[in-house]
């Protein structure tokens, strides 16, 4: 039951990383620089309400995996894990911060799009490596 938890949760990082990639993160470049301040504190918070549990929820199942199944699985997959928190809060936590002191270029905003790539590609990954050893 706790893998199929698991896989739930990398499935709704998917889903979230790529509406994030290709709606959200594109969409900021269409907003004026105040109409951004205001939209930008109302989607961080909401969006912290589903990205924080399942972020969390996560690292919990990949710090499970790795201290209950130390296999060749769970290495990789908790390393990519606390790879993405890590590049989460020092890649993308400043630039959120630089709009929400409004303090944003559209270089700021570019930079959103082109770094979250990396992170797309490897929850896409986490998911599909999850699925392979889950099934």
């Amino acid at each position: 039951m706790i893998e199929l938890a698991a896989l739930l949760t990398d499935a709704g990082l998917v889903i979230l990383i790529w509406m994030v990639q290709l709606i959200v993160y594109p969409s900021f470049l269409f907003f004026k620089k105040a109409q951004l301040f205001l939209w930008h504190k109302k989607y961080t918070n909401y969006i912290a309400i589903i990205v924080i549990p399942l972020m969390l929820s996560q690292l919990v199942f990949a710090s499970l995996a790795l201290f209950y199944k130390p296999l060749h699985f769970s290495i990789p997959y908790f390393s990519i894990v606390v790879f993405l928190w890590i590049f989460t809060f020092l890649g993308f936590a400043p630039l959120h911060f630089k709009i929400s002191a409004e303090k944003s270029t559209k270089n700021t905003l570019q930079l959103l799009v082109s770094r979250n790539w990396l992170r797309t590609l490897l929850w896409s990954f986490l998911f599909v490596f999850h699925l392979f050893f889950f099934s």
